[in-house]
């Protein structure tokens, strides 16, 4: 069902001159918490994450996410969760009690679906099999571990607490936990990193058969260590065999692509993310998160929240920090930036579900893009080509205004 009918109430925003429907059914919806503390900031990363005090605010931490979900209920509209994923930082820094407190206050005030998918990021040198079976006994489902690499020489240059056997065991513990749905993150591209180094590392993670694999380029990031001291990188033809023999190496596993940097076993793509690129919406709570809510009137509202935990963490001081609802002209590239990054998109009638847009809106777009090579032509899918998919930043230039 499309949302496009004249019945429909109108409304309109920004400098576009179509009309936007209302939403009648709205997104599926979830969750995402950000805990900012790491033992130590690496220095590629441009996240909002902070060195951890010897003793974390867990107590006070939890009662400002709870207070900060409160100011966001209003925009739930009797929706369920059906996915809650905790970032940072590092969130297995913080003990089985904070967490199961967390995730029954949250469950207090939004109910979760009965499929929920809970996943919590972890790093190898935060590692302990107790800990573990109790975030597993918490309903907590899914772990996406923070490897980047098993080579010494490499983790030592990536600022990483953790040696190659530790993230080997971090595995082998999640399973024996009872984890069996759990994400490895990988990266390529490293410092001084030949072809042959970059496929040992990706045989290696194979190995322990995780479910689920991000594997991505680094990248060097304004406002990070290696920004201001870049580190020597391997050359583009380097970068561009390890992509191409890697993709190759994933296959044969069996690990497919759906996604620029994930690769998944069948049936186990990340439902957190996926909602993200199919443009559902999300509660974002913690220091620095970032939300996205739909309204049955038709409005869609981007906002943040306060960056730093002290602020965070100040009665004084407002959790948002600010908050833009999308006009009509920003919606095809708000919708396409996500939507495109899957490797087989979207079905079309996606765009004016989630949008309240007509698909005449991307007429113009979606023509020049089709007729560069850069957008399928395919009637009823939205999806990059092949070509697409390698020059993403020009196929999404067709639809700014």
């Amino acid at each position: 069902m499309t949302r496009e009918s004249s019945a429909s109430p109108l409304i309109y925003g920004g400098d576009a001159q179509s009309p936007r429907a209302a939403l009648p059914v709205l997104p599926p919806l979830a969750l995402y918490i950000h805990i900012p503390w790491c033992v130590r900031k690496c220095p590629y990363c441009d996240f909002n994450s902070h060195t951890a005090s010897p003793v974390l605010p867990e107590e006070e931490y939890v009662d400002a996410l709870l207070a900060d979900l409160d100011q966001d209920l209003h925009a739930v509209h009797g929706r369920e969760l059906t996915s809650i994923f905790f970032g940072g930082g590092t969130p297995s820094l913080f003990g089985a009690d904070s967490l199961g407190r967390l995730l029954k206050g949250v469950e207090q005030r939004i109910p979760f679906a009965s499929d929920i998918e809970i996943t919590l990021e972890a790093n190898p040198g935060t590692f302990e099999q107790d800990k573990f079976v109790a975030y597993r006994k918490l309903g907590i489902n899914r772990l996406s571990i923070g490897i980047q690499s098993f080579q010494q020489t490499q983790l030592e240059a990536l600022g990483r607490i953790h040696n190659g056997d530790e993230a080997v065991r971090a595995a082998g513990m999640a399973r024996q936990a009872g984890f069996d749905n759990f994400n490895l993150d990988l990266m390529h591209g490293l410092p001084n990193q030949s072809l042959d180094d970059a496929l040992a590392d990706l045989r290696t993670a194979i190995a322990l058969k995780p479910t689920h694999l991000s594997w991505y380029q680094l990248t060097l990031e304004p406002n990070t260590v290696f920004w201001n001291q870049p580190p020597t990188l391997p050359e583009d033809d380097t970068l561009w065999d390890i992509q191409e023999a890697g993709q190759a190496l994933l296959a044969e596993h069996g690990y497919a692509q759906y996604e620029v940097s994930a690769y998944a076993l069948p049936g186990r793509p990340a439902r957190h993310n996926l909602n993200y690129w199919s443009f559902g919406d999300f509660i974002g709570i913690g220091a620095g998160a970032h939300g996205k809510l739909s309204h049955p009137d038709g409005r869609i509202i981007r906002s943040w929240k306060t960056r730093l935990p002290k602020d965070y963490l100040n009665p004084a001081k407002s959790f948002q920090a600010g908050e833009k609802a999308l006009a009509n002209d920003e919606m095809p590239f708000e919708f396409l930036m996500n939507a495109l990054r899957l490797t087989e998109g979207v079905e079309s009638r996606l765009y004016p579900e989630r949008t309240g847009m007509t698909l005449e809106s991307l007429a113009e777009g979606r023509r020049e893009a089709e007729q560069s090579d850069l957008l399928q032509v395919e009637p009823s899918r939205l999806v990059a080509t092949e070509r697409g998919q390698l020059f993403l930043n020009d196929l999404l230039q067709k639809f700014l205004t």
